[in-house]
Parts: C-alpha cells; sequence; structure tokens
C-alpha cells in the first residue's frame, strides 16, 4: 500500500458498547495492521474499556459526556499523518478503509466521507434517512456544495483538518460541525460508497430521532450565524426593514389625504423597527469582519502542516538524492 509509511490512527469514541467493540477493533486492525487503534471511551457503565483493552486498543477516558466532546480530546491528544473516525457500534465497513486512505492520499485530500449504503431497513430507519437529507439540503443551501451523508460516523482526515478543527460541539451534531468546517475553508473533499449494517444483537443505538435531529437542526442555525453572519442579521434586517414599510405606507397615504398622523403609536412602532433593521444591518457587518478574521487564523493553522502524502514525495525524493 502507498501510505504504509505514514502513521495511521484509527480513533473510536464509545459509549457502552460492550457487544460490539471487539468486532470494530478485530475488523480495523485485519484492514489497517500498522494503524494505531485508540478507543477513547465516554463514561460507560459496562465493561467497553475492557474488553477493547483485550483486543489490542489502547484505551482512554474522556470524563465530559457528549460525542462532540470525546472528538475534541481525540483529535487534540492523537497526533498522526492520516486518522480514520468511526463509530464503536459496529455498523460500518472497516475493508474500506484502505481504499478511503489511499483516495485522501493520492489526492492529497483533507477529508474522505463514508457514505452509506444499505439495504436493512432496521440499519438506517426511514425517519433518520429523511432528517440526513432535509439536513444535508439546509446546510447546503447556507454553505454550498456539500456532501451527500452528512451524518455519517466513517471518516478518513489529513492531520491538517484535524489539527485546524476548532470543535465547538458537545453531542451527535459534531457530525454536522465537521461537514461545515471543510467547506467554510474549501478544504478538498470526497464521498466513498461503502455498505452499512444494522447493529448486532445486544447492540442498543444512543440516537433520538427528534431530540438530535433538534440539536442538529440548532447547530447548523448557530453555524450560520457564526460563519455566516451578515447573511444572517441580514435576514433581521429585511424583516424589519419591509414590516415597518408595510405598516408606514398607510399612515403616509393618511399624512397626504388631512395632513395628520391619528395612528402616533403605529409610527412609532414603524421607526422603531426601522431602527432594529439598521442594527442588524450593522451588527451583519462588524461581526462578518470579525468572522473573516477568525477563518483566516484557521485558515493558517491549517496551512501550517503538510498536504497529506506529500510526506511520501518527500522521503522519496531524499532516498533518491542519496542514491
Amino acid at each position: 500500500m502507498p501510505f504504509e509509511s505514514l502513521h495511521l490512527a484509527v480513533l473510536i469514541p464509545c459509549y457502552n458498547e460492550a457487544a460490539t467493540v471487539r468486532s470494530v477493533v478485530r475488523n480495523f486492525r485485519a484492514a489497517l495492521p500498522n494503524a494505531s487503534i485508540y478507543v477513547f471511551d465516554n463514561n460507560s457503565t459496562d465493561n467497553t474499556s475492557d474488553i477493547a483493552r483485550a483486543t489490542g486498543a489502547v484505551v482512554r477516558q474522556v470524563a465530559y459526556q457528549g460525542k462532540g466532546n470525546v472528538i475534541r480530546r481525540m483529535f487534540a491528544d492523537i497526533d498522526a499523518d492520516v486518522y480514520v473516525l468511526v463509530d464503536g457500534d459496529d455498523t460500518y465497513d472497516a475493508a474500506a478503509a484502505p481504499e478511503m486512505i489511499e483516495r485522501l492520499v493520492a489526492e492529497a485530500l483533507d477529508m474522505v466521507v463514508a457514505t452509506r449504503r444499505t439495504d436493512e431497513q432496521e440499519a438506517y430507519r426511514l425517519g433518520h434517512r429523511f432528517g440526513n437529507v432535509m439536513l444535508t439540503r439546509f446546510v447546503a443551501s447556507i454553505f454550498g456544495r456539500t456532501f451527500t451523508d452528512m451524518l455519517s460516523g466513517y471518516r478518513v482526515f489529513s492531520r491538517r483538518y484535524v489539527k485546524s478543527f476548532p470543535a465547538h460541539s458537545k453531542g451527535f451534531e459534531t457530525e454536522t460541525e465537521l461537514t461545515v468546517h471543510a467547506l467554510e475553508l474549501r478544504m478538498p473533499v470526497a464521498e466513498i460508497v461503502t455498505r452499512y449494517k444494522s447493529r448486532p444483537e445486544g447492540s442498543v443505538s444512543k440516537l433520538n430521532t427528534y431530540r438530535d435531529g433538534f440539536r442538529i437542526l440548532s447547530m447548523i442555525v448557530k453555524l450560520f450565524r457564526a460563519e455566516r453572519p451578515l447573511a444572517f442579521f441580514s435576514i433581521g434586517t429585511a424583516l424589519c426593514g419591509l414590516a415597518s414599510i408595510v405598516l408606514a405606507v398607510p399612515l403616509f397615504e393618511t399624512y397626504f389625504e388631512t395632513g395628520l398622523v391619528p395612528r402616533f403609536p403605529t409610527a412609532v412602532l414603524c421607526a422603531a423597527l426601522m431602527i432594529f433593521a439598521a442594527l442588524f444591518l450593522v451588527c451583519g457587518v462588524i461581526l462578518d469582519t470579525v468572522t473573516r478574521g477568525r477563518a483566516e487564523v484557521k485558515h493558517l493553522a491549517y496551512l501550517a502542516f503538510p498536504a497529506p502524502g506529500t510526506e511520501l514525495g518527500h522521503a522519496a525524493a531524499a532516498a533518491k538524492a542519496v542514491e
């Protein structure tokens, strides 16, 4: 394999995955024999940690509850050239990892997402598919080009992606943040279709369709406000300005006909709405300037690390020079 000389890290966030973690570690050990495999246990009440450690994984504990907190810790603590992030529920195909890494290295990409494909109804329920499609389209309408499976928990990252990722989210909405980070910095990314299966017997999903869907939607709105503040606050400007104009038209008609303003409270409301519209616009302009500065800082952090695969080229060039 062309990436054998790279340091690979397989990152597996787990919460009460005693029924599946052994299979996940073994499958990825077989697919990537040279990789370091880490299991980050998020306050499991079963023997997830013991099983993972006995299977050969390096086990670390994360006290703050939530997948987003676990990923934040993973990305901060682990140093590698290429990172493979996969859920510990044994639903993703470990055999696809070499192909995903080869694609990342060969094309100098920063993220490769495993797009889920399955014929099993229980593996990927209709409600989850519908929510995924709606959220993906919503993100695309805000941030432009996006992915077909934005909420996939199986991804491969470059080092420069991982070390520039801010990791603000706490829970399952972290997949949305992972996607938006790549879109914001216009990183080179790709998707690979992979097999997806249902959880084994005895394994229970931690997802709640409505609760987590609402959290993801809230995260999208927060990211919209944080990353596109001018567009976000311009909506408030347009709404307040339009309401002010609609309410003011009858007042002006009455004034031109009679020379009087009989509905004085409405006139005050119109003026207040127009002031709010101006304030929204000013907030948007100021925050847009701040956001551009933040984006430049993240971009500089991103540029501090070489593209995936360039280490291989440098090593080959050095070896050839020695010869």
